[in-house]
């Protein structure tokens, strides 16, 4: 890769999209055929977000979390949730070496698995909703509180959650305020038909996540994040994603709950690596309606009367976006 300045500036798109690539093609020799996930996935890590995968089980969810982190040459952490999962078992828990120093008020604290530069948390919504809510502090503030004591995790910090669209049975819906914590929400889908001809044809003896070999380290991810952050969006493109974000909240018999301001900002930092890993330092309205389902459509809480799926969120977000006038 090229030498990156000790200062990034808003012409920097091009040493963005020269590392964006490179990852890009690094996670692909694992997850072959599903491009423009991918992509959504690397989107979320530059914007320094986080990510909700929801699909059926067995199409590379667990895979992708682990390529990314090798990619980057980061550690990896896996919480398989389960209904009698803790708090503690995801934070760490804060000890006393002996009897003596506890009396004295001194504790050790053990990290959880939460301490990793990309968290796999699988089948989050099994888990109880006090479990759930451990990753709240983290997600949003990047350290984790135990025994009044605050302790950062290593940057950079992706939460990957994934949960089953299917399987309902035993399982919690996430609250508002942790989907609102979801950068994206991306689908992997089925391979596609000559994808799983030639997963066959290898018999799953592909390359393996751990096989790959870091295309950059944790100090170059965050140059790139910060890089991301000089991408210039004008006037009329700050004004779209608002208007669009504020079109969720309109009064509409088939939402409950739109999208908040948070969202609004979310959209921002996702366009604003998407537009980079084009080769651009502007952003553009194009950028603004590729993302704008995979970041508002798990945060807008739909009616029951409405009698929608989930997924229907999505073509709910394509009909506003049908609405707004496209600037230029």
């Amino acid at each position: 890769m090229t030498q990156f300045p000790p200062q990034p500036s808003p012409g920097d798109g091009g040493r963005i999209a020269e590392g964006f690539h490179s990852l890009l093609k690094n996670v692909e020799q694992v997850i072959s055929g599903k491009t423009h996930a991918v992509r959504l996935a690397l989107t979320t890590l530059l914007a320094e977000g986080h990510l909700l995968l929801e699909d059926v089980p067995g199409v590379g969810k667990t895979s992708l979390a682990r390529a990314i982190a090798a990619s980057i040459g980061g550690e990896c952490r896996r919480i398989q949730f389960t209904p009698d999962l803790l708090p503690s078992d995801i934070t760490g828990v804060s000890f006393p070496p002996g009897l003596d120093a506890a009396r004295q008020g001194d504790f050790r604290f053990l990290p959880g698995p939460v301490f990793a530069n990309v968290v796999l948390c699988d089948e989050v919504n099994r888990a109880s909703p006090k479990t759930q809510s451990a990753l709240l502090e983290v997600m949003e503030e990047r350290q984790v509180t135990v025994a009044g004591t605050s302790h950062p995790v290593p940057p950079p910090f992706l939460v990957v959650a994934t949960q089953n669209p299917v399987d309902f049975d035993g399982t919690y819906p996430l609250p508002e305020a942790q989907l609102d914590r979801f950068l994206m929400r991306v689908r992997l889908g089925y391979p596609s038909e000559e994808a799983e001809f030639g997963l066959l044809r290898s018999e799953g003896r592909g390359l393996t996540p751990e096989a790959l070999s870091p295309v950059m380290n944790v100090d170059e991810i965050g140059w790139l994040a910060r890089a991301a952050t000089r991408i210039v969006v004008s006037d009329p493109v700050h004004r779209y994603i608002v208007s669009l974000v504020t079109a969720t909240r309109t009064p509409d018999p088939r939402i409950r709950l739109g999208a908040s301001p948070r969202a609004s900002l979310a959209l921002l930092r996702a366009a604003r690596v998407w537009a980079a890993a084009d080769h651009r330092h502007f952003v553009v309205p194009e950028d603004i309606r590729v993302l704008a389902g995979p970041v508002l459509a798990h945060r807008l809480l739909l009616t029951s009367e409405a009698d929608f799926a989930r997924s229907d969120a999505e073509n709910l977000v394509t009909e506003l976006l049908g609405r707004l006038k496209v600037p230029r």
